[in-house]
């Protein structure tokens, strides 16, 4: 168990420094993205969202799995001390992506004019599309430099990397748009921003590459290296690839059946304030590859267990109230910014918001365990099942009830495959989820969500200070209202609170603050004999 414990703070610590990259990144961000929102027309704004999709899809293929490799041979050979390999898989790595990226942005450039004929029935923005084309090179150097931070738990770069792309982008979209270049210029400034965050981060890369030793025989060594990175890749490659079609099957259904642009600009908006839950879902799972990676299931199964079963219930604790108290806060939040001129978007946000609480069943940690340990395979199977699943559903949902009913396909069509994978995840490493805590936990965060909801449904919202209100005592009642049920309930337990001071010592100065917040539990704790 301390093992453990101490695994879950180095964790903690990188989770932290990508948190406040997130953070910091996301914040900037979404100014940029509310004086966007602004200055287009949600029309306009739609087609800005309908133009990155297709260059996304493409961009799928150009992975292989590369990246999830990355991450996972440098954190296995980070724990080996074999630091000569960990330089052979970055340099594989980086001229894979580059060499992929550059060919499919032109093969993207070419298609563009059949891309927005045929699956998006908007000719117009052909020309948006060329020009998107060029994130599939620029993104895959940022893609390529996060999987490198992140298996070497360098987390901390990878922020600063993520601010300057935030910062960058905000700038150069309001720019380019003020000058009058509407919806051109926020692509124009999309792309610039990727690839000055692309080049910032291979610098960054590179400084870390200067500290391993070089290998004897170099390109045996890199030769070699691909080899063993696709064929450990190739299956992720390929539920990548299906996934990402099922993705831009997502997106041309909705631009095909749903002809009000507004009700599109309203779902993206409502996407971007999903991020305030991904600000503590992302540094999770980014850190539990690694984490599942350096361990041996056949030598280490009782500390793999634990590690599982951590894993789940700490995330559902950060996660799974998050989730609730943004669906709590959905109207007064996205109305204090953007008055009436999205009135569907609290209910797309709250639909959307669903999907998290799957974080409490493992959904988070399940997938990282398979690939931690190299059954690679067995998740394409699972990302099969997803996509046999998903296009069937979202075409009807689609076509029945427009975006909510995509919003329901894209939230629930991930359910078969947790089940199986958590099926194999018993029968092969003899664990399961803590399904009485997850229970507890869901309960405490949902109820405490339903406190704050009718609660602020009692006061005054027909003003932008009493939005603010609103929203400053949602959070309040949320918190209160949650820690005290969490404790009735026992969902948090004297042994959690003793993993958490362990864990939180990889915070730094923040681990005297989480100490103050646990100290004040434990007295609650005596107040009502638990």
């Amino acid at each position: 168990m301390s093992k453990a414990t101490e695994m879950a703070k180095v964790s903690a610590k990188g989770g932290f420094h990508l948190l406040w990259g997130l953070v910091a990144s996301t914040v900037v961000s979404s100014v940029g993205t509310i004086i966007l929102a602004g200055l287009l027309s949600p029309g306009d704004l739609g087609l800005y969202a309908i133009a990155l999709a297709a260059p996304n899809l493409i961009a799928n293929f150009r992975d292989w799995g590369i990246n999830t490799a990355i991450v996972k041979y440098s954190a296995q050979y980070r724990s080996e001390n074999n630091i000569a390999k960990i330089r052979s898989v970055l340099v594989a790595g980086f001229a894979f992506e580059i060499i992929l990226g550059l060919a499919l942005s032109l093969l993207s450039l070419v298609l563009a004019g059949f891309l927005a004929t045929t699956f998006y029935n908007r000719p117009a923005i052909t020309q948006l599309i060329q020009i998107a084309s060029f994130f599939i090179l620029t993104g895959a150097l940022v893609s390529t430099a996060t999987a490198a931070f992140t298996g070497m738990e360098k987390m901390h770069l990878n922020s600063i990397m993520l601010i300057i792309q935030s910062v960058f982008k905000t700038g150069l979209i309001i720019g380019l748009v003020l000058l009058g270049l509407g919806t051109l210029g926020a692509i124009d400034g999309f792309i610039l921003a990727v690839l000055t965050a692309g080049i910032v981060g291979v610098l960054l890369v590179f400084t870390m590459y200067r500290e391993f030793p070089n290998p004897n025989h170099v390109k045996l060594e890199l030769m070699q290296t691909i080899k063993t990175m696709i064929k450990y890749g190739l299956p992720l490659s390929i539920g990548t690839i299906l996934a990402g079609f099922l993705a831009y099957f997502y997106s041309a259904v909705m631009a095909y059946f749903v002809t009000d642009n507004s009700l599109i600009g309203s779902y993206s908006v409502s996407t971007n304030f999903v991020v305030l839950i991904t600000f503590f879902a992302t540094p999770v799972t980014t850190m539990l590859f690694p984490a599942f990676s350096k361990l041996d299931s056949a030598k280490e199964g009782e500390l793999l267990k634990s590690v599982f079963q951590f894993s789940v219930k700490y995330a559902a604790l950060i996660v799974v109230p998050v989730t609730f108290l943004v669906m709590a806060l959905a109207h007064p939040g996205i109305f204090i910014l953007f008055g009436s001129k999205y009135p569907e978007a609290p209910l797309f946000l709250v639909l959307q918001s669903v999907a998290y609480l799957f974080t409490a069943l493992g959904s988070l940690s399940a997938g990282n365990l398979i690939n931690g340990q190299g059954y690679t395979k067995y998740n394409l199977i699972l990302t099969i099942l997803t996509v046999a699943v998903g296009f069937p559903l979202s075409f009807v949902m689609v076509f029945q009830f427009g975006i909510i009913g995509l919003i329901v396909a894209t939230s629930t069509v991930g359910i078969p495959s947790l089940y199986f994978a958590l099926r194999f995840i018993k029968k092969n490493f003899g664990v399961s989820v803590d399904w009485r805590s997850s229970i507890k936990i869901l309960f405490s965060s949902g109820l405490s969500g339903l406190l704050t909801y009718f609660s602020l449904s009692l006061l005054p919202s027909s003003s932008l200070l009493q939005l603010f209100t609103q929203l400053i005592f949602g959070v309040l009642i949320f918190a209160i209202a949650f820690i005290l049920i969490s404790i009735i309930t026992r969902t948090i337990n004297r042994t959690d609170l003793t993993n958490i001071r362990q864990i939180a010592k990889g915070f730094g100065p923040l681990s005297k603050l989480l100490n103050v917040f646990v100290n004040l539990i434990e007295m609650l704790m005596k107040i009502f004999h638990v």
